[in-house]
């Protein structure tokens, strides 16, 4: 069900996902929506097939499913958006909240934390405050006579 507008799912400036690689299920949605809910099917479900997509090169889908491989089933990851009561919003929400799990899963990882031993002087300000709440303490202490 490609649209004219929407030539496909940007998700990154590089990566966009055709319409064609997209496959829609509606049905019946839980939640708002009165009688209406009893009618219209407008719990979206959006598929992705990662493992088999053209829109990735082998480094970014070697990412992705190393990423999402508690998500996917088959190499499938698949969105489900029922909060709206109108499909039409359903699917708009499915496919924002694609676009953010694919380009999240494609950001390169964190630099790892370089580790630093602490300055003396922190040393000295710990050592002092931990002797300062020592005398706070005796203090508080019945006198030995």
């Amino acid at each position: 069900m490609a649209s004219p507008h929407r030539p496909g799912l940007r998700v990154t400036a590089g990566v966009t996902i055709p319409e064609s690689e997209l496959s829609w299920r509606f049905s019946r949605s839980s939640g708002p929506g009165g009688q209406g809910v009893n009618t219209a099917d407008s719990r979206v479900e959006l598929s992705w097939d990662a493992a088999g997509s053209a829109a990735l090169s082998p480094h970014q889908r070697e990412r992705v499913l190393d990423r999402l491989s508690g998500r996917l089933v088959r190499g499938v990851l698949t969105i489900a958006a029922s909060e709206h009561r109108a499909q039409l919003r359903n699917r708009d929400a499915a496919r924002e909240r694609l676009a953010s799990i694919v380009a999240d899963a494609l950001r390169p990882p964190a630099a790892a934390r370089r580790a630093t031993k602490p300055t003396r002087g922190a040393k000295e300000r710990r050592l002092s405050e931990k002797q300062r709440r020592t005398d706070i303490k005796q203090l508080r202490r019945r006198p030995i006579d």
